[in-house]
């Protein structure tokens, strides 16, 4: 008997720790949909550089259409739906040929498809290399799983292709020390990016990549950043390793060096980086002092861990650019394209929303009348009683109750009968 009381005793939470616990998870919501509220759907915005998508299994089993926040809700509500977190430049699928006699109930006018749209296995609710759901109904305890900025599948740290003597870096709390990470499918395919500084390695890179000619070695440096000790410096900020959900090009169709594995369709990718777009910020000199076009470098594949501002350091030549938009990479040359930056949008944009609404609940108040707002407050003052009352004589070494609240609502009520 007391065992019982034990664990029902460890259910209990104060109000306090209810309300933060509803605030974050509000948050959390709003970090992952970019404070998108999903009333309207987000077609008309073209291709977004970066938005929440869902892939709903009940429309589309084969996992080839993804949809907005809006039209998850709306369209596919019920449905079996997979989110899959953030996608960039997609455009939401809701009701187009990929969806039979199916019709989008928020904006039905679409194309017959998104041409320019790529899916993977994500979309059929697979990750990783092992191709297993999340969450994993085989496992009993969920872990957190590591998504490439480049596919962007995500992987279970075993599945990373670490050497035996590698690991992801992280700090001694467990906190990682990496702002982005490159899937080794990935590392293989744009084996040029091995050639970079060290510096933009988080700890060091994951295994020594080098070019065995004199040019080749010139171009990669050491640097007191890139230590083996598994650590940064203070200034490197970890982004947080990000909780399951999406992903946008096909990790598992890697062909060669010289393109970017997509799903069913090619996409183009406009700069959008200020630096690029400004024609005087190319460089004659490649910062790689490499042709890369004619002695494209074959490294050693492996996962790659990336510091804080790592783009910055990346090649703006005329040549390089011709490449990444070649190999349909130039999104990592747009600082905007990271999830640090989407999340930063998110919070700003939660922000306002809270400041209007305090802003509207004060513009509505000062409408009313003086009868009106002393009602207003003296119902306010009672609840305050009510519940100070309830809390003064309640056994504290009990878990307060639904009857509990009721009683309160209901002594409210007879006190209010009383006064009319």
């Amino acid at each position: 008997m007391a065992g019982e009381l034990d664990d029902e005793a460890e259910q209990t939470v104060s109000i306090q720790e209810y309300l933060k616990g509803v605030e974050e998870q509000e948050l959390e919501a709003d970090l992952v949909l970019g404070g998108d509220e999903g009333k309207e759907c987000t077609y008309t915005n073209g291709y977004m550089k970066r938005q929440a998508i869902f892939s709903c299994l009940t429309c589309t089993p084969d996992g080839n259409a993804g949809v907005c926040t809006a039209c998850s809700l709306s369209c596919h509500d019920g449905h079996e739906i997979v989110e899959l977190w953030t996608k960039r430049n997609f455009r939401c699928d809701c009701g187009n040929s990929k969806f039979g006699e199916f019709f989008c109930k928020i904006f039905p006018n679409k194309d017959i498809e998104n041409a320019e749209n790529s899916y993977n296995h994500n979309f059929k609710g697979s990750y990783c290399t092992c191709s297993r759901p999340y969450p994993d109904p085989d496992v009993e305890e969920q872990v957190e799983m590591i998504q490439c900025c480049i596919c962007e599948d995500w992987f279970h740290e075993e599945h990373l292709g670490l050497e035996p003597s590698g690991e992801v870096p992280r700090d001694d709390e467990g906190e990682p020390l990496y702002e982005d990470f490159i899937c080794k499918a990935c590392s293989a395919s744009f084996s040029f990016l091995g050639l970079y500084p060290q510096s933009i390695w988080a700890a060091g890179r994951q295994g020594d990549a080098t070019v065995d000619t004199n040019k080749d070695k010139n171009v990669v440096e050491d640097t007191s950043s890139a230590g083996g000790s598994g650590k940064l410096d203070n200034d490197i900020n970890a982004h947080n390793n990000p909780e399951m959900g999406q992903a946008n090009v096909s990790g598992a169709n890697v062909s060669d060096g010289n393109s970017l594995f997509v799903g069913e369709s090619s996409q183009k990718i406009v700069v959008s980086d200020p630096c690029v777009k400004d024609a005087s910020s190319h460089t004659s000199t490649c910062v790689l002092g490499v042709n890369l076009g004619v002695d494209f470098p074959a490294l050693d594949s492996k996962p790659l861990f990336l510091s804080k501002n790592w783009r910055d350091v990346l090649c703006r030549c005329e040549k390089c650019i011709v490449l990444y938009n070649q190999k349909r990479i130039a999104f990592l040359l747009d600082k905007e394209d990271s999830i640090a930056e989407y999340e930063q949008m998110a919070t700003q944009k939660r922000k306002e929303k809270l400041q209007q609404q305090e802003g509207a609940e004060l513009s509505l108040f000062n409408k009313l009348g003086h009868i009106e707002k002393m009602e207003i407050l003296s119902g306010i003052a009672d609840m305050k009683d009510e519940i100070r009352t309830f809390l003064e004589s309640f056994d504290s070494s009990k878990p307060i109750t639904a009857d509990d609240v009721h009683q309160v609502f209901d002594n409210l009520a007879k006190k209010r009968r009383r006064v009319e």
